[in-house]
């Protein structure tokens, strides 16, 4: 497995976490395509901040060998991210629709 390739399971992962967001909380539900790229920045935008800590894909893919323990804590982080846009986009809609 190649770091890009952990880089796309990273970004699915927070895509999966957004859509389920948005299936169970009809309220923050933003459609298909808005669950969907509110993941992906989740995502990213999690895993990059993280990343840094030693959780980024190369770090994960050190040696040819893959460290599970890295890869999944780079999985969690990457379904918070998902979660966690959904959330910040919806309050972010709110702010905006009161002024």
């Amino acid at each position: 497995m190649t770091a890009t390739l952990m880089s796309l399971i990273s970004i699915l992962i927070g895509i999966l976490g957004a859509n389920i967001t948005g299936l169970y909380f009809k309220k923050y539900s933003f459609g298909l395509t808005g669950n969907t790229i509110a993941g992906v920045f989740g995502s990213v935008f999690l895993n990059k901040s993280f990343g840094r800590l030693g959780f980024s894909p190369k770090y994960i893919i050190e040696l040819n060998s893959i460290n599970t323990t890295l890869f999944i804590i780079n999985i969690i982080v990457s379904f918070l991210g998902g979660i966690l846009a959904i959330f910040l986009i919806y309050m972010i809609k709110n702010k905006m629709n009161k002024t």
